[in-house]
């Protein structure tokens, strides 16, 4: 079996930029199957550990990001109130990439075309390590969230269902 070559994506030549420290993991990307419970399964990770990205669109602030927890069920009307918007709703697939640079199952974060306010569920701090998106399907970055966090500018809110 041939040794796979890991590319740097956006994402991790940011975090070298910034000089965090992380891990570049690669997994197994099954088509039918992009969500995070899938690649929790192929790290051999809880969930709970395994953050998604999400894409929104607020009546007043336009996009932003949300990062959660990878089982979690994004709670709309939190996340409006958050992000100081009166409504908002996930942004269409056809417009995700051209929006950020990513494609769906490998929405980093870190890097996309242009910086939007982004939010992160605060269990994220429970953890001494995440993972996120990497910026391409197969790849995932582990790191400490504070180190994410910064990386992104993200604002630590409760964003998720119950």
């Amino acid at each position: 079996m041939s040794k796979v070559r890991i590319v740097k994506t956006n994402a991790c030549r940011i975090l070298d930029q910034q000089k965090i420290s992380y891990e570049l993991i690669s997994y197994v990307v099954d088509e039918d199957d992009l969500g995070a419970q899938h690649i929790a399964e192929q790290l051999g990770e809880d969930i709970e550990t395994v953050f998604k990205t999400l894409v929104l669109k607020g009546d007043k602030s336009g996009y932003f990001v949300c990062v959660i927890p990878g089982m979690a069920e994004l709670d709309l009307k939190k996340t409006a109130k958050v992000t100081g918007n009166k409504s908002c709703d996930l942004i269409a697939m056809k417009e995700l990439h051209p929006l950020t640079g990513y494609v769906r199952g490998g929405c980093s974060p870190i890097g996309m075309k242009k910086h939007f306010p982004t939010f992160i569920h605060l269990t994220c701090n429970d953890f001494e390590a995440i993972y996120v998106s990497a910026g391409q399907r197969g790849l995932q970055l582990k790191a400490h969230p504070g180190d994410l966090i910064k990386a992104a500018a993200m604002t630590v809110a409760d964003l998720i269902v119950g």
